[in-house]
C-alpha cells in the first residue's frame, strides 16, 4: 500500500523532480561532513592557541539569546570577538543562539554553529548536521575562503528555492540546472574523496528514472532493466522522501518560531504542507504528531487575521499602519530564510 501511494506521488514529474533534487542535497551533505569536522578542528587549535593557552573555561555558563549575545565573562567575550573576525558577513546576523559559549574552548563544532542558520543548537557534529548547515559555514566562515563562495552560494540559492517551495514541485529545467550548481561547488573539493564519490551518484541519479516497481504488478516498470546502476529501491526512495519532508517541517516551525503572526506566506506553506500529508495515507501514518501540530498553527494563523480584522474594524485609523505590518510579514529576505 505504502509503495503504491510513493509510486502514484511520483507519478508527478515535478514532485519527483523536487525529491531527487532533495537526494542529491543529502548525497552533498554526507561528502562534506568529514571534511568539514577536520577543518573545523584545524581552525578551533589555530583558535585556542590564542585565546585559551592556560586552558581558561568560562565559569558563568554565557547564554545567549537568539541573535543576542551579551557575554558576562572576558573568555568568552573574546571568543565572540575572534568569530566574528572570522566572520564573512560583520554586519550581519549570527545566530548566537545555536551556540553554547561556554564549551567554545573545548568543542570545535560549538564554534562552527555561530556561521550557520539557526536551529542548531542541540547538533552535536557534522555527522548531524544537513546540508545547509554545512554550506552555510562554508560561505560565512573565512577558514573556508579557499572554495569558490560564488559556488556555495548558488547551491545555497537553489537549496533555499527547493525548501521553500510550497507546493513542493520543480521543473526538469531547474533540476538540471541545479545539478550543474552542485557540480560545479564539487569541483572545488576533488581533493576529498567522499565529494568525488558523491559527484559520481548525483550524475547517474539526475540521469535515472526513478520508477518503483510493486510486488504483484504484472510488468515490471520502465527504467529498471538495464539501468539496475543507477536504480534504488522504492524503500530507499521513500526513505529520502520522510527525510526531506521532516526536514521540510523543521523550516517551517523555525519560521514561525521568528514571528509574533504568521505571515501570508508562511500559513500557505502550512496549508499546503498539511493538506500534502492529508492526501498522503502513508506518510500521515508516520508524521501524526507533525499533522496535528501543523493544524494548530493554521488554526493559529486563522485566528490571528480575524483578531486583527475586528481591531481594523473597531479602530480603523490603525489599518494603515497595520497593513504596513503584514506587507513586511510577506516578504522575509531569503538569506534570513535559512
Amino acid at each position: 500500500m505504502a509503495l503504491a501511494e510513493l509510486a502514484a506521488r511520483l507519478n508527478c514529474a515535478e514532485y519527483k523532480n523536487w525529491v531527487k533534487a532533495g537526494h542529491c542535497l543529502l548525497l552533498l551533505r554526507d561528502a562534506l561532513q568529514r571534511f568539514a569536522g577536520e577543518q573545523l578542528r584545524a581552525f578551533h587549535r589555530q583558535l585556542l592557541a590564542r585565546l585559551a593557552p592556560a586552558g581558561r573555561l568560562c565559569r558563568s555558563r554565557c547564554l545567549p539569546r537568539g541573535r543576542q549575545f551579551q557575554s558576562s565573562c572576558s573568555l568568552c567575550t573574546e571568543w565572540k570577538k575572534e568569530i566574528l573576525n572570522h566572520h564573512t558577513n560583520r554586519n550581519g546576523d549570527v545566530h548566537w543562539g545555536n551556540c553554547k559559549p561556554w564549551l567554545w574552548p573545548s568543542n570545535s563544532w560549538e564554534l562552527a554553529k555561530a556561521y550557520m542558520p539557526r536551529g542548531q543548537m542541540d547538533i552535536s557534529g557534522p555527522d548531524k548536521c544537513d546540508a545547509a548547515a554545512l554550506l552555510n559555514l562554508f560561505n560565512f566562515c573565512d577558514h573556508f575562503s579557499g572554495i569558490d563562495q560564488k559556488k556555495v552560494r548558488e547551491v545555497i540559492k537553489c537549496r533555499n528555492e527547493l525548501m521553500h517551495s510550497s507546493e513542493m514541485k520543480v521543473s526538469s529545467l531547474w533540476l538540471e540546472e541545479f545539478g550543474k550548481k552542485i557540480q560545479n561547488l564539487l569541483k572545488e573539493l576533488q581533493n576529498v574523496p567522499e565529494v568525488m564519490t558523491a559527484s559520481t551518484r548525483i550524475e547517474k541519479l539526475l540521469s535515472s528514472d526513478w520508477a518503483v516497481y510493486i510486488p504483484g504488478e504484472e510488468d515490471q516498470p520502465d527504467g529498471l532493466e538495464g539501468e539496475t546502476e543507477v536504480c534504488i529501491s522504492g524503500s530507499q526512495i521513500s526513505e529520502i522522501e520522510m527525510e526531506l519532508i521532516k526536514e521540510r517541517l523543521k523550516e517551517i516551525y523555525l519560521l514561525v518560531e521568528e514571528q509574533e503572526m504568521l505571515s501570508e506566506e508562511n500559513l500557505n506553506r502550512i496549508q499546503m504542507t498539511k493538506n500534502f500529508l492529508k492526501d498522503s495515507g502513508d506518510l500521515q501514518i508516520s508524521l501524526q504528531a507533525d499533522m496535528q501540530r501543523l493544524e494548530g498553527l493554521e488554526k493559529e494563523g486563522y485566528n490571528q487575521r480575524r483578531s486583527m480584522k475586528a481591531t481594523m474594524k473597531e479602530y480603523p485609523d490603525q489599518e494603515e499602519d497595520e497593513g504596513c505590518s503584514l506587507k513586511k510579514m510577506k516578504c522575509i529576505p531569503k538569506e534570513q530564510l535559512l
